[in-house]
């Protein structure tokens, strides 16, 4: 059977723990980077990646960014996910900038004892040697390359405030699609 949408799901990222897949984040916020974390992001809700951009925050402009890392995961028990793409689709104009790309650690069992992703401090602290980009097609989209079953990548994401006008519902929805076999 063919990998479906129900097999690929998104995961926060935990910087404690021994392994990836062991622990849930509690706090979105704290979604900065070294392993997958049990739990995902509830599509859908407000404020679930990124708490909400304050006046005073977006008054700041360009001087307000902040970094989460989060993961994709090929759930499917058989199959590769093949030439697996990933970009900013449903993109609301006129709020904060996003901006995304894929960390340069390799694709790796959920459960690895080895850091799965680069961590950040904090989340104004970018990832060290991360190159950023707001793709918003498919055909534009950064290669994430193939997830094997039960493997993880880790996906940074970079919100920059604009200093716009007050938007509610402000955001993007990041987009992963592949290929497979079956």
């Amino acid at each position: 059977m063919a990998i479906t949408a129900t097999d690929i799901v998104y995961h926060y990222s935990i910087k404690t723990g021994a392994a990836g897949d062991t622990a849930s984040q509690p706090d979105p916020n704290a979604s900065l980077g070294k392993y997958v974390a049990t739990n995902s992001p509830t599509s859908g809700t407000v404020h679930h990646l990124f708490d909400k951009l304050t006046g005073p925050e977006n008054a700041a402009g360009a001087g307000e960014v902040e970094y989460r890392c989060i993961f994709v995961r090929n759930n499917h028990a058989t199959l590769t996910w093949e030439s697996v793409v990933v970009w900013l689709s449903n993109v609301v104009a006129g709020g904060a900038d996003a901006a995304i790309s894929v960390d340069t650690t390799a694709a790796s069992d959920a459960d690895s004892a080895s850091a799965q992703a680069k961590e950040v401090v904090d989340e104004s602290t970018a990832p060290a040697a991360q190159s950023f980009s707001a793709p918003i097609t498919k055909g534009t989209g950064l290669s994430i390359g193939d997830l094997a079953p039960d493997q993880v990548r880790a996906i940074w994401i970079r919100r920059t405030a604009t200093n716009s006008a007050a938007l509610n519902n402000d955001g993007a929805t990041l987009t992963c699609e592949g290929d497979t076999a079956a």
